[in-house]
């Protein structure tokens, strides 16, 4: 990496296009979003890059203030590190799969793995390929990201030692090349140390690339119905099985609101309207949202 490269960015999720779809529109960020490989997905963001102030790395990477190159959201400076760690987390608490976001400056590059409401890891390599973080958070990136214990966490632990043959940019592709194990294809064009500008327009060019935009929030509040419907709860909050829970719940729930009336308890009584108001959502909330599909089907 010279001293005068821009920043980029990729932000690598491990689930399938159309999962990542509905989740990534709530970033109200201009992205382009496309498969990579078998079971990821690959965000590419519309940073537009420029020379700023020094800024601190965070908590866990190893590393003091030093220059570095960020990206214009919203018209602020921001380092790319902070501003992509920010974009994964949100994804990940948002869903149920994990997302890498990579980066890189003219000074510095790293990784951080976000999975769920855990706490973020990160490692970050200096320009010439200096470790400057913890060896342990490779080894938690390899495990919440379901990598061989043995042979990829041998890998991974490698990037974490000295080597003056191997710049930031060659421990990023190290990186890569360990997670092509578990089926992460990058389409071509996105590679580490790329300009984000030349990042969005590669991956502009891939047919299969498509936009992912704010909709605004009606649809950001549709997107994030679509989001939990297709995670471990969907089956219990449409279709056959939420349909059975609420006539469960109804089952449940009358019988507890005649006991409680019968002998004036009050405890009773309450718990079972509050299965009776639990099935009747269900039952509403199936009803509409399939009424809701069946309207955007005619249109």
């Amino acid at each position: 990496m010279n001293a005068t490269s821009p920043a980029g960015a990729l932000l690598l999720c491990r689930a399938e296009p159309e999962a990542v779809r509905t989740v990534a529109t709530l970033l109200r960020e201009r992205m382009l979003l496309a498969p990579a490989g078998g079971g990821w997905s690959v965000l590419v963001p519309e940073g537009k890059p420029w020379r700023g102030p020094g800024s601190d790395v965070g908590p866990g990477y190893g590393a003091g203030p030093g220059p570095g190159t960020g990206f214009r959201v919203a018209d602020v400076m921001e380092p790319v590190d902070r501003v992509v760690s920010g974009w994964a987390t949100a994804l990940a608490v948002g869903s149920t799969w994990p997302v890498l976001a990579l980066w890189w400056d003219g000074d510095r590059a790293g990784c951080t793995l976000a999975a769920g409401f855990r706490r973020p890891v990160g490692y970050v390599w200096l320009a010439d390929g200096t470790p400057a973080g913890e060896d342990e958070a490779m080894r938690t990136l390899a495990e919440r990201l379901g990598l061989d214990p043995v042979l990829d966490v041998q890998a991974l632990e490698g990037l974490t030692r000295p080597d003056p043959d191997a710049d930031a940019r060659i421990r990023l592709r190290g990186l890569l090349a360990v997670l092509t194990r578990i089926g992460l294809i990058l389409p071509p064009g996105l590679d580490p140390d790329t300009p984000g500008d030349r990042l969005y327009a590669a991956a502009d060019d891939r047919p299969e690339a498509e936009p992912v935009a704010w909709t605004g929030w009606r649809g950001a509040v549709r997107a994030e119905l679509d989001a939990v419907e297709s995670s471990r709860l969907g089956p219990w909050m449409r279709g056959p099985r939420a349909r059975m829970l609420a006539g469960a719940q109804f089952a449940a729930g009358l019988p507890l609101v005649l006991l409680g009336i019968r002998r004036r308890g009050g405890g009773w009584a309450l718990a079972g309207a509050l299965l009776l108001a639990h099935g009747a959502l269900g039952l509403a909330y199936d009803r509409i949202r399939g009424a809701g599909e069946s309207a955007d089907g005619r249109e």
